[in-house]
């Protein structure tokens, strides 16, 4: 299976944070480093997660929504970890992306549009690279 965009700017923000670790000495930029790789790391777990569970709807809708709650835990946690004001907005952002997807579920849609999370995991990608 081809590997798809989101996921290879998702690995390539969290290749970037960790590199940057390791070169940066100032503790703001270290902080946000760090944060970017968990938040990176994580976000490209939720995605897959969330893919994972539409495609196998059919089989089991129950999925998607399992898939949701546990991004939404993982979210809180996140939002919990950072004090990046910048990494913040973007986890707040993925956070609205789910509820979307969360709200077509709820209407009945077994295979819901899930542009808003990948887009929004996008932009985490971005504030994670200088």
């Amino acid at each position: 299976m081809k590997p798809r965009p989101t996921k290879r700017r998702l690995a390539l923000a969290v290749a970037t944070a960790a590199a940057l670790t390791t070169v940066l000495s100032g503790c703001g930029a270290l902080d946000k480093a760090m944060d970017c790789v968990k938040t990176a790391e994580a976000i490209a777990t939720s995605v897959n997660k969330l893919e994972q569970a539409v495609s196998s709807a059919s089989n089991d809708p129950a999925q998607i929504e399992e898939a949701l709650n546990s991004i939404s835990t993982e979210l809180g946690n996140l939002k919990d970890t950072t004090d990046n004001a910048d990494l913040s907005k973007a986890v707040d952002d993925l956070g609205k992306g789910v509820d979307t997807v969360r709200t077509a579920v709820k209407n009945g849609d077994t295979t819901p549009d899930i542009k808003p999370v990948t887009d929004a995991a996008t932009e985490i990608g971005k504030v994670c690279t200088p």
